[in-house]
């Protein structure tokens, strides 16, 4: 296949990022936005050693399952990949992409459960980060597109909640009442940068991430929002002009409404603060959390060891019906954040929690509750790029007897699976499958849960027991 041509091709497979699968011509095409047993008329765009990257120009036979995607701008804008499929298929489609990523990456067939969907297939997300750039044609707030820096305007968005279209045109309205210029990477200037939004509770904290702090008009921000947003709202000013991909700087300056609000999950009260980590599904976090505290099954004789514990939400909910919760987090705001969250739901007598690398303190911290002949529950919940080797390797040293794993990367989340239960091994400095493994642990649950809908990523949950 040659770069620029046209070819018509009919779709076999869903890929792992939502995109359809061509087979022809002895080469593998990915046509993103088709499905299985559409004809499609694409385009190649790039020819690699092993695969084909095409666009889709025309689907000649569309499939059942497609429907008119809400958002005018889907395809352009990178956030979305599945908006164009029924949601009763987006979720066929997840599941099958586990089972696929299991089997392929960990070499282990594993039952996927039914996914477990929020209460809104849109509008569901309570964060918003707008990046707003300075293009030919003036300053331009939106979303940037699949793999690039470039900014897709947008003036609402379906799948954020009903707030956005205010936020959206209150800083219109600033930045063409005040000639406010975007931000311009390559040469690292301009007035404004970014707009983050989150709501708890039915207030929102926005925050404005600006490179010069004499930027102008500054004084009348908060009344040209209050025109638009209804909602309580506090507004903090970021200063950030370094050129990087953080979006925040160091220093934040509340120039309007509170600090800070409050917010509660399964009996656990909790503050969210401009910088605060928080889940953008609210329903669909709700019904996690509580599958996990089920799945531990807490009794006065177990210690609940939650790694990766970030500001200590989890590790206060599964702390309620234990003996005691232990957490485990790198970030030293995080853990401030984590002893006060204990303070104020009265559970800091059940609580410890340690700053640190998991593979510095896990071992020790088994070892001593073992001794102590408790029941050792570990949940895992580690960023996308999974669990550090180190980290995989303490615990198998630990004969650990349950093991909950979050994750929101199948890919990762397949490849620790494979390394704890056995299937996997490092063999001169790389990850390969064994031959004929010796299982250490059976998985005995993998259950997703669709986070975020309309796109291509899902949560999952696993539980692993010790053979």
């Amino acid at each position: 296949m040659e770069k620029n041509q046209e070819y018509i091709g009919t779709v076999c497979a869903i890929g792992s990022n939502g995109e359809g699968i061509i087979k022809q011509d002895n080469a593998i095409i990915f046509v993103p936005y088709t499905l299985v047993g559409e004809k499609v008329r694409f385009k190649v765009l790039k020819v690699a050693s092993k695969c084909v990257y095409a666009k889709a120009l025309e689907i000649l036979t569309p499939a059942e399952i497609r429907v008119r995607a809400k958002c005018p701008v889907f395809t352009k804008c990178g956030g979305c990949q599945l908006q164009h499929i029924k949601y009763q298929s987006q979720l066929s489609i997840k599941e099958q992409s586990i089972k696929e990523t299991f089997r392929k990456v960990a070499g282990i067939d594993v039952d996927v459960l039914p996914a477990v969907c929020g209460d809104n297939e849109f509008r569901y997300r309570n964060k918003l980060q707008l990046p707003v750039s300075s293009t030919d044609k003036g300053t331009v707030i939106g979303f940037y597109a699949e793999n690039s820096h470039r900014v897709v305007p947008i003036s609402d968005c379906p799948i954020n909640a009903f707030w956005t279209k205010d936020i959206i045109s209150a800083f219109t309205k600033y930045i063409n009442e005040y000639s406010i210029i975007g931000y311009n990477e390559f040469t690292n200037s301009g007035d404004l940068r970014e707009i983050t939004v989150k709501e708890i509770n039915g207030n929102l904290i926005i925050t404005a991430v600006i490179l010069n702090p004499k930027i102008r008009g500054l004084n009348k921000l908060a009344d040209i929002i209050k025109e638009f947003v209804k909602l309580p709202f506090s507004l903090y000013i970021n200063i950030n002009n370094k050129q990087t991909n953080v979006i925040y700087g160091e220093e934040f300056n509340l120039i309007y409404g509170n600090a800070d609000y409050t917010s509660e999950m399964l009996g656990v009260k909790y503050k969210i603060g401009v910088q605060s980590f928080m889940q953008v599904n609210n329903s669909v976090c709700n019904k996690l959390y509580s599958n996990v505290k089920s799945l531990v099954n807490a009794n006065e004789n177990t210690v609940v060891i939650d790694a990766y514990s970030g500001a200590g939400l989890m590790t206060a909910i599964l702390a309620k019906n234990a003996k005691k919760a232990i957490g485990v987090e790198i970030i030293p705001e995080a853990v401030d954040c984590a002893n006060e969250l204990a303070k104020i739901n009265k559970l800091d007598h059940k609580i410890t929690n340690y700053l640190g690398k998991c593979e510095d303190i896990l071992p020790q911290l088994i070892a001593d509750e073992k001794q102590n002949n408790s029941d050792i529950c570990l949940v895992l919940d580690p960023p996308r790029k999974g669990c550090d080797i180190k980290v995989i390797n303490s615990i198998i040293k630990s004969n650990i007897d349950k093991i909950i794993y979050v994750s929101c990367k199948p890919s990762t989340l397949a490849r620790d699976v494979g390394l704890l239960v056995g299937t996997l091994g490092v063999i001169d400095g790389e990850i390969k499958k064994i031959e004929n493994p010796s299982l250490r642990y059976k998985i005995k649950l993998v259950k997703p849960f669709d986070m975020f809908a309309q796109t291509k990523h899902v949560e999952t949950l696993v539980v692993l027991e010790r053979i």
